[in-house]
C-alpha cells in the first residue's frame, strides 16, 4: 500500500507541477510578446507617460494594452501581479525532486556503476548544486558580461555543459539530466522572487509615495524576465527527456544535453525576433537542422547479429529474470511498483520476444533500464540478450 500511495503522491505532483508550469512558461511568452509588441503611441499617451501601447482582439472583443514608461498618474485599484506560476512550479518541483530522487535514489538518482558514493553523500552533492548553480548566475549577473547578450548566453551555455558532465560522473542518466533541469529552475524562480517582483514592489511603493520610480529597477527585472524567456525552450525538454532515453543513455549525454539547450534557446530567439518585426526564418530553419544533426549523431549503431544466438534461450531467460522480471512481472516483488511499468511484462520467453523493439532500445540504446542499473546489468549482458533476440 506504500508503494501504490506514493504513486498516487507522484501523479498529483506531477499534475500540479505540469499545470503551474504552463501557467508561467505561458505567462513569460506572452509578456516578452507583449513588451516586444509595443509600437509608439500618439502623442496624447506620450503626454500620460505611456511608453508603448498595442491592440488586440481575443474571445469575442477588443484589447487595449498600455504600458508606461515608469508609472501611472495615479495608483489603480486593482493590480495583478504574476509571480505564484513561477513559485508553484518550483515548490511542487522541488517536491518532486525529493519524492522521486531523494526518497527514490536507489531506483533514480544513483548509478552504482558510476560512482561509488553513498546515497547520503549524492544527495548532499544535489543540493550544493543547486546553491552553486544559482550563485554563479547571480556573481555573473552582477559583472559586465550581463551587458553582453551573446556572450553572457554563451557563458551560460558552457556552464550547462559543465554541470551536465558532472553529474554524469556520478548520476545517472535521467537523474543529471534533471538536475541540469532544477538549477536552471532556480535560477528562473529566483529570479522572479529576488529581481523581478522586489522590482514591481518598488515601484508600487514610490508611486503609492508621490516619487517617481526608479527606472533602473523595471530594466533589471526585464533583464531577468529576458533571461527567463530564453530558457523557457530548454527547460520544457529537461521536463520532458525522462520520456526520450536516448538522448540521455548516451556515452555524450552531458553533451546533447548542452547542444539541445543551446538550440532550444536559438529557436525562442527567432520568436522573440518575431515579435520585434525581425523576420529571419533561417533562425529558426538553423535551429531545426541542427536538432536533426544531432539525432543523427547519436543514432544507434546496428547490432551485429548472426542466424544464431550466442546464448541459449535458457541462458536468456536468466538474464531477464536477474535484472527484468523484479519490476516487469505480472505480479512486482519491486517495492516501487504495485503493477508492471507501463503495463509491459517480460514474465515468459513469448512476451520478451513480442518486445525485441521496446527491449532493443531501452536495454541496448539508451541503456536506461534497468532503471538506475540498480541490478548492474553489464554491457556484456545487454549484448548477448539483444543478440538472442535478433537472431533468426
Amino acid at each position: 500500500m506504500l508503494a501504490y500511495w506514493l504513486e498516487v503522491l507522484h501523479l498529483m505532483l506531477r499534475y500540479f507541477h505540469i499545470i503551474a508550469g504552463i501557467a508561467w512558461i505561458g505567462a513569460s511568452f506572452y509578456f516578452v510578446w507583449l513588451d516586444n509588441s509595443l509600437r509608439e503611441p500618439p502623442q496624447w499617451k506620450k503626454d500620460k507617460g505611456i511608453k508603448g501601447d498595442l491592440w488586440a482582439i481575443h474571445g469575442g472583443g477588443f484589447y487595449e494594452v498600455a504600458k508606461y514608461q515608469n508609472a501611472p498618474e495615479e495608483m489603480p485599484k486593482t493590480l495583478h501581479w504574476f509571480m505564484w506560476e513561477a513559485y508553484t512550479t518550483w515548490i511542487t518541483g522541488t517536491l518532486l525532486l525529493i519524492l522521486l530522487y531523494y526518497i527514490g535514489a536507489e531506483a533514480y538518482l544513483v548509478d552504482p556503476m558510476k560512482s561509488d558514493f553513498n546515497t547520503a553523500t549524492v544527495i548532499g552533492l544535489s543540493i550544493a548544486s543547486i546553491i552553486i548553480g544559482y550563485s554563479i548566475y547571480n556573481v555573473l549577473c552582477r559583472t559586465p558580461l550581463v551587458e553582453n547578450g551573446k556572450l553572457f548566453a554563451a557563458t551560460m551555455i558552457l556552464l550547462v555543459a559543465a554541470f551536465s558532465w558532472w553529474f554524469d560522473t556520478f548520476l545517472s542518466d535521467r537523474a543529471a539530466y534533471i538536475h541540469v533541469g532544477v538549477i536552471v529552475g532556480t535560477v528562473m524562480a529566483a529570479n522572479v522572487f529576488f529581481v523581478i517582483i522586489p522590482g514591481q514592489r518598488h515601484m508600487v511603493k514610490e508611486m503609492a509615495a508621490g516619487r517617481t520610480p526608479d527606472p533602473s529597477y523595471g530594466l533589471r527585472g526585464k533583464r531577468h524576465s529576458v533571461h527567463n524567456n530564453y530558457a523557457t525552450l530548454p527547460i520544457i525538454f529537461i521536463m520532458i527527456s525522462n520520456h526520450f532515453a536516448f538522448t540521455y543513455g548516451h556515452d555524450y549525454g552531458w553533451l546533447v544535453l548542452a547542444a539541445l539547450f543551446a538550440i532550444g534557446m536559438w529557436i525562442r530567439h527567432y520568436f522573440n525576433l518575431e515579435h520585434i518585426g525581425q523576420h529571419k526564418p533561417w533562425v529558426f530553419v538553423s535551429g531545426i537542422i541542427a536538432f536533426v544533426v544531432v539525432m543523427a549523431l547519436i543514432a544507434p549503431k546496428a547490432v551485429p547479429t548472426s542466424s544464431e544466438a550466442i546464448i541459449s534461450d535458457a541462458q536468456a531467460m536468466a538474464i531477464v529474470e536477474k535484472h527484468c522480471v523484479e519490476c516487469h512481472s505480472a505480479s512486482p516483488t519491486s517495492t516501487m511498483f504495485t503493477a508492471p511499468p507501463l503495463g509491459f511484462v517480460m514474465d515468459t520467453i513469448e512476451q520478451v520476444r513480442a518486445s525485441e523493439d521496446k527491449i532493443y532500445n531501452r536495454v541496448y540504446v539508451s541503456k536506461d533500464m534497468p532503471m538506475a542499473n540498480m541490478t548492474q546489468m553489464t554491457d556484456e549482458e545487454r549484448l548477448e540478450l539483444v543478440q538472442w533476440l535478433k537472431a533468426k
